[in-house]
């Protein structure tokens, strides 16, 4: 049996027991590493300086709040991690195609420090994009580009896979299923580059592939097909891998104008996920393709063409029983006058939180967050997110419950200080943590009451809890529960109280 020294940190006290907040709700920021956005920043090319940007990333967003993580790491047909198909990403190492030095696996250091910090790690994917800038970007001489030149189409400055490619198809669910097999993810996610966003005055130029595969569909109808396939493809590859590993797409803010359709938004968008990009996204939550949709909200309430709000009830009410995080955009802080608004975050967070079928959020993106605009930080902090909150469980996914944890307390009567060590009772239940409750409650309810704290499953980690005369005087109780995976809890198991 394994055992943990569980750490009541004193930081933490200050933790109400009321019950003002959701108990399961998603909060993660996009990490993103195409032409070094978010992480590893431009030209740091040093394994020790990269490890040490991304605890600095993982350390800033668990202090707010955040309870997962979405990386980067196939941002255009290369690779965050050593691959047999595709070469090092030129934004790691400098150069497409040369490992890191001294050598590491950027991934698996990146998943093990997010899971030391009880988070979960989504590992974020492009599926088509094969070349960022034609002539300008670093490409190896084992990059899939020069080793089936057939298989891609320049659309603009950029080089894409041909979505309507079987063999393209193929390659790209080999690609995942080795991620999946390999690492230790929570997720695959995907964003919405599918079919290009359109260049006026071109077209994309795959009329080769329609003459060869349209199969008397309609242009569109066969672009659609060809997304729907590979949506279906991988799906399958991921589960078959690890049925409890999540596949998430986040999409373009609109599926589609009402103008266009009945069923669609009130609104004006220029281009959108059915008409533009091909993807019909609300087809793969009726048919349970995939496992969340994250929407790209990335305006303003009242907004002339595409108002926050419309879309936020609009993607409520369509997303079929899967789950639903609204991507918000903090990185547009400050650049108009609704985005000048100290209160425009917090009031998109509050209109989540009072829209019913909508599961959290996720922020665009990491680096945003290093300057505190607005000092939304210290909003989030000490107040949206103070209280911790575990990633909504999916019950078509699994709802199985671990066993309730072993625990064991010992008490310091010298130094008023308690130890509690927690194990797990039963070594397949793969834990991912375990939740602690402190409560005045006589009749203790799990999910009415505040999370004290969620501990991240380890194999030892040592920490103490200062006992007061104030919290003796509230009479604080303590309890416990075991948290697999999957995000399902135990049943609670009483830990200790404090009585005068």
């Amino acid at each position: 049996m394994k055992k943990i020294v569980i750490a009541f940190c004193p930081v933490l006290l200050f933790l109400s027991t009321s019950f003002s907040q959701q108990k399961y709700e998603f909060r993660a920021a996009w990490v993103a590493t195409v032409d070094n956005i978010d992480w590893p920043s431009k030209g740091n090319y040093n394994s020790d300086s990269q490890r040490a940007e991304f605890i600095h990333i993982l350390d800033m967003h668990q202090r707010n709040g955040m309870n997962a993580v979405i990386v980067q790491v196939r941002p255009a047909t290369d690779a965050f991690y050593p691959s047999q198909y595709e070469p090092w990403s030129e934004w790691l190492t400098g150069r497409q195609g040369q490992p890191p030095s001294p050598y590491y696996d950027p991934l698996q250091f990146m998943i093990e420090e997010t899971h030391k910090r009880g988070m979960e790690f989504h590992a974020w994917c492009n599926p088509y994009r094969a070349v960022f800038k034609i002539g300008e970007s670093s490409i190896a001489s084992t990059h899939v580009t020069r080793l089936h030149p057939n298989w891609f189409l320049n659309y603009g400055d950029t080089k894409y896979f041909d979505p309507g490619n079987k063999e393209v198809q193929q390659y790209v669910a080999t690609v995942i299923r080795d991620i999946v097999h390999r690492y230790d993810i929570d997720a695959i996610h995907f964003d919405d580059y599918f079919y290009p966003y359109r260049i006026p005055g071109k077209e994309f130029p795959d009329d080769a592939s329609y003459k060869k595969y349209g199969n008397g569909m309609t242009k569109d109808e066969w672009r659609r097909s060809n997304v729907d396939s590979i949506i279906v493809l991988l799906g399958k590859v991921i589960k078959e891998e690890k049925s409890y590993c999540k596949f998430g797409i986040s999409p373009f803010g609109v599926w589609r104008n009402k103008d266009k359709d009945m069923d669609g938004s009130d609104t004006h968008a220029g281009q959108t996920n059915y008409d533009d990009l091909y993807a019909d996204i609300v087809l793969w939550l009726k048919n349970g393709w995939i496992d969340y949709v994250a929407p790209q909200l990335y305006w303003e309430f009242g907004h002339k063409v595409v108002p926050y709000e419309v879309l936020l009830d609009w993607w409520a009410k369509h997303s079929y029983g899967r789950q639903c995080y609204i991507g918000l955009g903090i990185y547009r802080a400050g650049s108009n006058a609704a985005w000048r608004d100290k209160t425009l975050l917090p009031r998109q967070i509050d209109a989540i939180r009072k829209t019913p079928n909508v599961q959290g959020m996720i922020f665009f993106s990491s680096k945003s967050f290093e300057k505190n605009p607005y000092g939304w930080n210290d909003s989030l902090q000490n107040n949206y997110f103070k209280v911790p909150a575990i990633v909504p469980p999916m019950n078509w996914l699994d709802t199985s419950a671990p066993a309730e944890p072993f625990t064991h307390s010992k008490f310091n009567k010298q130094d008023s200080v308690m130890t509690v060590f927690l194990g797990e009772k039963n070594a397949n239940d793969e834990l991912r943590g375990f939740v602690i409750y402190r409560t005045t409650k006589e009749n203790f309810q799990p999910d009415s009451t505040a999370i004290f704290q969620i501990v991240p499953y380890q194999k030892e980690t040592k920490c103490m809890i200062r006992t007061t005369a104030w919290q003796y005087k509230k009479g604080f109780a303590y309890y416990v529960t075991a948290l697999n995976r999957l995000n399902i809890e135990s049943k609670p198991v009483f830990l200790f109280s404090l009585t005068q």
